[in-house]
C-alpha cells in the first residue's frame, strides 16, 4: 500500500508539472517558446476560393517570418462563422483573431467587451495606411475595435458608345448631369437603370444627393444623432422625385430586381448604372461579358451641386468584413502583431490575386490591372472621405424601414416631407 501510494502521489506531481509547464507556455506571448494563434475566417475554398487562398498564403508568410508563431485556422462558410461566433461570445471564447461586420454587427460584441482596441495600431504600422472614412466604421464611441480589409465605392458607369453617338460629355455638375438625362430621353434611350425593388439600390441615388447638398458629414450626423429634420435632408428627397419626374430612369424601375435592371445596361439599353466596384472585374476582365462592351464601359463621379456643400472627391461606398482580436486572447499582443501583418500584406496582394479592392491605399505603380480599376484605386487613395451605405450604419429594424422608404419616395408614394418625418420617427424607435 505505501509502494502505491508513493506511486500516485509521484504521478500527481507529474501532471501538476505538465499542466504548469502547458500554462506558462500558454501565456508566454511574443517570447521565444512557441505561440498559437486561433483565426477564424468566412471565406472557405468552395465559395471564395481566391481569398481562401490568399489568407493561407499569408498565414504561411507570416509563420515563415516569425518560426515560433502557429496560427491555427478554422473556416466556415459566412452564416454558420456568424453563427459560431454568437455561440463562442456567450462562452467568453471567442478566436484569438477573426472577422467582424461593421456598424450594426460589431456593437454588441463590443458592448460586451469582447473585441480588443486597435487604436495602438492604427497610431503604429498602420497609420495613414487605410483610405479615408474606412476605419470609422469600425468605431465605437471614439475606439477602433477592427480594422478592415475590403472596400467597395459606387461610382456612375456609363456607356461610351452612346455617349458619343449623342455628342455627351461626362458630366462635371448636376446641371449638366440633368441635361445628359434629358438629351438621352429626347432621343429615346433609357439614361438610367435602377433596379429600385431591392431598396439598396435607391438608396445609393438619394446619400449622394444629401452628399453634394449637405456635405460629407450630414447623413452620418443625422443617423447617429436619431435627427432626420435638417433641410437638406428633405431637399435631396425632392430632387431625388425630380429625377424620377423625368423619366431618368427605366421604365417600371420600382418593380425591377438589381439584376433585372442590370441586364439593361450590360445589353447597352441603358446608358447610365449607379453600383459597387465589385462590378469592375465584369467591366474589365470577365470574358462572359463581350469585348466590345467592356471596352465602351466608363465611370465618373457623382456631379456636383451649385451652392451646394459637398465636393466631387468623396463618396457613397462601405468596407466589407474586418479583422478584430479577442479582448480576451492569452495571446493579444501576438495577435495583433498578425493583424498588422495581415492588413498590409492583404493590401499589396488582394486586388491582382482575390479581385478585392482593399480598405488600404495601394500603390498603383506597382501592379498590373486592367486601367478602370488602377483609375478607382487611385481615386480610393486621393478620397477625402467615404460614407458608408446608410442602411449599414442603421440598425435592423430602421434599416428594412429605409429600404421601404426609399422605394416609397422614389415611387412618389410619400412626400419628401413624409420620407423625412418617417425616417426621424424610425431612428428615433432606436430598434
Amino acid at each position: 500500500m505505501k509502494r502505491k501510494a508513493i506511486a500516485v502521489w509521484a504521478l500527481m506531481l507529474a501532471l501538476v508539472m505538465v499542466v504548469s509547464a502547458c500554462g506558462d507556455k500558454k501565456d508566454s506571448g511574443s517570447g521565444g517558446d512557441k505561440v498559437t494563434i486561433k483565426l477564424m475566417s468566412q471565406w472557405p475554398e468552395g465559395g471564395a476560393k481566391q481569398q481562401y487562398n490568399l489568407v493561407n498564403e499569408i498565414i504561411a508568410s507570416y509563420e515563415e517570418e516569425n518560426p515560433n508563431v502557429k496560427i491555427d485556422l478554422e473556416v466556415l462558410e459566412t452564416n454558420q462563422y456568424k453563427d459560431k461566433l454568437k455561440v463562442l461570445s456567450g462562452s467568453n471564447s471567442l478566436p484569438d483573431v477573426g472577422f467582424a461586420w461593421a456598424a450594426g454587427f460589431l456593437e454588441p460584441y463590443v458592448k460586451g467587451n469582447q473585441f480588443a482596441t486597435l487604436d495602438d495600431l492604427l497610431q503604429g504600422d498602420l497609420k495613414d495606411q487605410f483610405v479615408a472614412g474606412t476605419t470609422e466604421a469600425y468605431a465605437v464611441d471614439g475606439k477602433t475595435y477592427s480594422l478592415p480589409v475590403e472596400l467597395n465605392i459606387v461610382p456612375i458607369y456609363y456607356n461610351k458608345e452612346i455617349f458619343a453617338k449623342y455628342n455627351l460629355q461626362v458630366p462635371q455638375t448636376y446641371d449638366e448631369f440633368k441635361n445628359v438625362i434629358q438629351t438621352l430621353r429626347d432621343n429615346g434611350v433609357t439614361p438610367i437603370t435602377l433596379g429600385g425593388k431591392d431598396g439598396w439600390t435607391g438608396s445609393f441615388w438619394y446619400m449622394y444627393l444629401v452628399d453634394r447638398l449637405g456635405g460629407a458629414d450630414l447623413l452620418d450626423k443625422a443617423i447617429a444623432s436619431n435627427d432626420f429634420s435638417d433641410p437638406n435632408l428633405i431637399e435631396a428627397a425632392k430632387m431625388a422625385q425630380e429625377l424620377v419626374d423625368m423619366n431618368a430612369f427605366n421604365k417600371g424601375f420600382n418593380g425591377l430586381s438589381n439584376d433585372e435592371a442590370k441586364s439593361e445596361f450590360y445589353n447597352g439599353k441603358a446608358a447610365m448604372y449607379a453600383m459597387g466596384t465589385w462590378e469592375v472585374p465584369n467591366l474589365t476582365t470577365n470574358e462572359d461579358i463581350p469585348q466590345e462592351f467592356r471596352d465602351n464601359a466608363g465611370y465618373f463621379r457623382f456631379p456636383t451641386i451649385s451652392g451646394g456643400q459637398g465636393t466631387s472627391d468623396t463618396w457613397v461606398g462601405g468596407v466589407g468584413v474586418g479583422l478584430f482580436v479577442s479582448e480576451s486572447s492569452k495571446v493579444k499582443e501576438e495577435a495583433k502583431k498578425f493583424v498588422s501583418y495581415f492588413v498590409k500584406k492583404w493590401g499589396e496582394k488582394s486586388v491582382t490575386e482575390a479581385g478585392v479592392i482593399p480598405a488600404t491605399k495601394v500603390d498603383t505603380s506597382k501592379v498590373k490591372l486592367p486601367q478602370m480599376f488602377i483609375d478607382l484605386l487611385n481615386e480610393l487613395s486621393s478620397a477625402k472621405k467615404v460614407t458608408l451605405y446608410a442602411d449599414v450604419q442603421m440598425k435592423p429594424v430602421a434599416s428594412e424601414e429605409h429600404h421601404k422608404l426609399i422605394q416609397a419616395l422614389l415611387g412618389k408614394e410619400v412626400t419628401p416631407e413624409q420620407f423625412a418625418k418617417q425616417t426621424d420617427d424610425t431612428l428615433k424607435a432606436g430598434k
